[in-house]
């Protein structure tokens, strides 16, 4: 197997769930751990290896990095994503690309003008679940699909410093479903209409954003998708699919922390409570899209989850926040 040196941009919450994970893939080598703070880089390095560096023109000067990870803030994307490609180096990026299309087209004309492998990291595509589920819809067991559903409830309101930096609920978290359910549909909506209101904590409605949200996409077949996302749920991290069609359903359930189903004088079927939140419930997934950038780029294809792939995510979720902000249909800017 091919060995990629890889370098890990950032040293913070996701920088921590790449770096175990490159370092668990045999075709991996965590070679770098950057952060322009050189004391960040240095803690980050003593958890997972690699050498720590703070100067980026060394790192992709590197001869031993043959590709970047980046798991640095969304602000800071776009500058690595042109620094790296201009560098000739493979490029893993954490979504979104940006928060802004102009940012994001920018990106995608670097990456024009110097084309590199690039795969974003959209992880829940990755999830073994959701990939058979996709598997069952384009096998046309379901028969033609007519209705797409999800249902993404976080355990408990993130504190408020990363609520003010997310973009926004839709941008934030709803675009993770928005970019599966297209995927697992094979088409873009035409129109959204979206809704939002604030239950769990005032704080966040005070930012003007939305702690609870109810999504429809209307795709060109004629299928609907919904999503809904909750920032609070009492009993862990709800996360299912479903989709339905003219000869059946397929659908996708909660994970536990045991499987032992348990019988008695006051219940029946009670489990465990859910896993606890996103790091535990997707924790496959994000080796598994290591795995797959891996074997794109040692088998010189681009990867799957492509930057067009992130600015129609990003156009949809937009057109999610005009829509809840209007009371309107809106239509995605796809141009």
């Amino acid at each position: 197997m091919t060995t990629l040196g890889i370098a890990l941009m950032g040293t913070g919450r996701m920088a921590h769930v790449y770096g175990p994970k490159i370092n668990a893939h045999p075709g991996l080598s965590l070679e770098v751990i950057y952060n322009p703070r050189a004391s960040s880089a240095e803690k980050a390095a003593g958890q997972y290896g690699g050498r720590p560096m703070d100067d980026l023109d060394s790192v992709l000067s590197d001869a031993r990095v043959d590709a970047v990870v980046i798991a640095t803030p969304t602000d800071t994307h776009v500058e690595y994503i042109a620094a790296s490609a201009r560098a000739g180096k493979p490029i893993y990026c954490e979504k979104p690309l940006d928060q802004t299309l102009e940012r994001v087209d920018e990106a995608l004309g670097v990456l024009k003008d110097h084309p590199v492998p690039f795969m974003l990291g959209f992880n829940r595509r990755f999830d073994p679940d959701n990939a058979a589920l996709r598997a069952a819809v384009a096998a046309v067991e379901i028969g033609r699909l007519n209705m797409l559903m999800s249902w993404s409830r976080e355990p408990a309101p993130p504190p408020i410093e990363y609520v003010r930096a997310s973009g926004g609920y839709f941008v934030d978290a709803t675009i993770h479903d928005i970019d599966l359910l297209c995927w697992i549909a094979g088409e873009r909506p035409v129109e959204v209409m979206a809704a939002g209101s604030c239950m769990f904590d005032p704080a966040i409605g005070a930012e003007g954003d939305f702690d609870m949200t109810m999504t429809t996409l209307k795709m060109p077949s004629g299928a609907l998708v919904h999503i809904n996302n909750s920032r609070a749920c009492s009993y862990g991290f709800d996360q299912r699919l479903e989709a339905f069609g003219d000869a059946g359903m397929v659908q996708t359930q909660n994970h536990h922390e045991d499987t032992l189903l348990r019988w008695g004088g006051s219940a029946t079927l009670a489990r465990q409570p859910l896993k606890h939140f996103f790091l535990e419930r997707y924790d496959q997934s994000f080796y598994n899209a290591l795995d797959e950038f891996h074997a794109a780029v040692t088998s010189d294809r681009q990867p799957s989850a492509t930057a067009q792939d992130g600015r129609d995510a990003l156009a949809i979720a937009l057109a999610c926040v005009a829509s809840a902000r209007t009371g309107r249909a809106v239509a995605p800017d796809y141009s």
